[in-house]
């Protein structure tokens, strides 16, 4: 494909943290972009505030003239999450424009480049803004396409233009077989877990497709697993606590300030020495062992790993910090999986073993909700004090019986309920609060800014 070829890019669903990143990537390219959404968010402001004007009626009268007189010279780029009745997807379609899927377009623009990409149920984002954050240390030409908006950019894309050899470096989506539109020249797989079950059917086929993604790789030496969680595979594997692990790491010193580590081989020699990552968890430990090895792969050097890592402050809803005071800590955190639940509970009891939890919960999907109900009520029921809010639906129409009530009816927790998202500052102010996280995918990150006004100041 002919990028060159043409001028407009039109994104349908470009609020979204895939799409917004490549509608940056073109803006910043030089392209004529615009896009619309369904409704307005800090993703849609901030490509506002960058210059991209962004729609949000579903009305061919929104789009600009240009796109609409000059379907020759238009790209309309749209995500799987646009429902079938969309006016605008229709109307492209009917007057066949060129369209293509996010994945697919991410693949094109990465095609011809030294290609690092983060594959995994859990942990892509952090493990690839990492990445981006040790890549930022080199003087490799690189752009980093994020799935969350990094701490240290206030972004999900990111140029630095060295000259030179030209790296990228992306997340690997397994929804929908998107990853296996991309050409990777290194790869990390995280784990392997079962979701995405709607599409996949079962955990058989989503690992063979995690297999077919793995045989991309033309040399194995470039592709990172992480053992017990990424099996058959083949390549090399890492673990944080398996010294049977081709690598695996020796703990300095752990508190809630971060990690100190070395980085060990199979012989137990030190591979990396005096590591330091300030993000707390273990999981968080062993997405940054996976991101080292293969920066180190790659051919980035030993100082601008561990001075990338050392700079490393996080993913936006990821483990984030909102209220760290004595008398209250409030965590926010993307975790919408069974295993994410338990990754950020356990480091949370971990952290502060004497502490009452207080989590906010929200459903994402019918279909995972659905297809992970018992195990999402034995890792809830590990909170002291729960609060379920109605299923974020996303893509999806509702499925009968599959409800946040149905889900609370398997917690076994004397302290459980459910209430709308807009009853939750009224509930909590009824409650004496010691730890709180609010976790999900959805739009329960709307609460994050009101909970900080009533408790952060």
């Amino acid at each position: 494909m002919e990028l060159t070829d043409r001028k407009n890019i039109y994104f349908l669903g470009i609020g979204g943290i895939g799409m917004s990143a490549l509608a940056r990537y073109f803006h910043s390219s030089g392209y004529n972009v615009s896009g619309y959404d369904r409704t307005s968010s800090a993703i849609t402001d901030q490509l506002s505030h960058e210059g991209i004007q962004v729609f949000f009626e579903d009305k061919l009268s929104s789009v600009k003239d240009e796109f609409i007189q000059n379907p020759i010279q238009t790209i309309v780029i749209y995500t799987p999450a646009i429902p079938d009745q969309n006016q605008l997807m229709n109307y492209f379609k009917d007057q066949n424009y060129k369209m293509y899927k996010r994945s697919e377009m991410l693949g094109e623009v990465t095609r011809n480049t030294i290609n690092l990409s983060v594959a995994g149920t859990h942990g892509k984002t952090t493990t690839s803004s990492i990445v981006a954050s040790i890549f930022q240390q080199s003087q490799f030409s690189f752009s980093a396409f994020l799935g969350g908006i990094s701490a240290n950019l206030n972004s999900n894309y990111y140029r630095q233009d060295n000259g030179g050899d030209d790296y990228s470096i992306t997340e690997a989506d397994e929804f929908d077989r998107s990853f296996l539109y991309l050409k990777p020249t290194y790869s990390v797989i995280t784990s392997t877990d079962t979701d995405h079950l709607d599409i996949y059917g079962s955990k058989e086929d989503l690992e063979q497709s995690y297999i077919e993604y793995s045989k991309l790789i033309s040399n194995t030496d470039h592709l990172f697993y992480a053992k017990n969680k990424a099996e058959n595979i083949g390549g090399v594997s890492y673990s944080v606590d398996d010294h049977k692990a081709d690598f695996y790491t020796s703990v300095r010193a752990q508190n809630s300030v971060g990690t100190h580590f070395d980085i060990c081989n199979h012989l137990g020699e030190i591979y990396i020495h005096d590591l330091f990552i300030s993000l707390p968890g273990i999981h968080n430990l062993e997405n940054a062992l996976g991101a080292a090895l293969m920066c180190r792969k790659a051919g980035i050097g030993v100082d601008a790993i561990r001075k990338g890592l050392k700079d490393f402050k996080g993913i936006k809803r990821r483990f984030q910090y909102v209220i760290d005071r004595n008398d209250l800590l409030y965590i926010d955190d993307y975790a919408h999986h069974p295993s994410e639940l338990k990754a950020i509970i356990s480091s949370v009891r971990s952290l502060y073993p004497k502490r009452k939890i207080t989590a906010i919960f929200q459903p994402h999907l019918y279909t995972r909700t659905q297809d992970f109900m018992s195990d999402f009520a034995v890792e809830l029921s590990r909170v002291d004090h729960l609060i379920l809010l109605p299923i974020y639906p996303a893509r999806e129409l509702p499925i009968e019986g599959v409800t946040s009530e149905a889900l609370l009816q398997k917690i076994d927790h004397d302290d459980a309920t459910c209430i709308l998202q807009e009853q939750v500052i009224n509930d909590l102010r009824s409650r004496d609060l010691d730890i709180l996280l609010t976790l999900g995918a959805g739009d329960i990150d709307q609460l994050v800014e009101p909970i900080y006004e009533n408790y952060g100041k």
